[in-house]
């Protein structure tokens, strides 16, 4: 199901590869132009899926399993998609999510190596068959994007740069698999080529 009233946006992408940069940019942009939206991130974006983010991305005494990192990632976006993106999309607005539910697919089914097919059905139950209009998959090789990290870096940054190199190559499925929705950008133009690719791309699906 996708939206049929508002318009939702998703970034994806391996750490560090841009998207929180060219989210601010399009942001920008959708306010000067007076456009109302909505910007949530994942996990979090409710009271509920922030207290999940912080279990999913900080340190503890034992180690979360695969399968319960997957069950979190999903329980904290089917608060979000509830609480927040389908009640906002319902009016009309937009969206914009940094990560949604192919970060699963990637991280988890890719980089966890979790059953992909398994993850669809858990995916398409969290979200209530609720996907991006467009998705735009910021791609950079897994060194590049462990240098923009820096060092502080949370629990899944820290997964090293084999997990991100999985990660990766399960995007670059992705986009093949859901190509009506995704469009892949190349995370070493700069920055400023890059949000023109997507405005422009927006423009066109969706002239306002």
């Amino acid at each position: 199901m996708s939206t049929s009233k508002g318009l939702f946006i998703s970034f994806e992408g391996i750490d560090g590869c841009g998207k929180s940069t060219q989210i601010k940019m399009l942001c920008s942009y959708l306010k000067d132009r007076n456009k109302e939206f909505l910007m949530v991130r994942e996990p979090g974006g409710t009271d509920i899926s922030e207290q999940i983010r912080k279990i999913l991305l900080h340190s503890h005494d034992q180690e979360i399993s695969d399968r319960t990192e997957a069950l979190l990632m999903t329980g904290s976006r089917a608060q979000l998609i509830d609480e927040k993106i389908l009640p906002f999309l319902n009016q009309g607005k937009i969206v914009i999510a940094d990560r949604f539910l192919d970060s699963t697919l990637a991280y988890q089914g890719g980089g966890r190596e979790l059953d992909l097919n398994w993850l669809i059905d858990l995916n398409n139950f969290a979200t209530n068959n609720t996907f991006p209009d467009i998705t735009f998959f910021i791609d950079i090789e897994p060194e590049i994007g462990a240098m923009r990290s820096g060092s502080s870096k949370d629990r899944i940054e820290r997964a090293g740069l084999e997990f991100q190199s999985r990660v990766r190559q399960s995007y670059i499925k992705l986009s093949t698999l859901f190509n009506d929705r995704y469009l892949t950008l190349d995370g070493n133009l700069k920055k400023k080529i890059i949000h023109k690719k997507i405005v422009s791309h927006l423009l066109e699906k969706d002239p306002w």
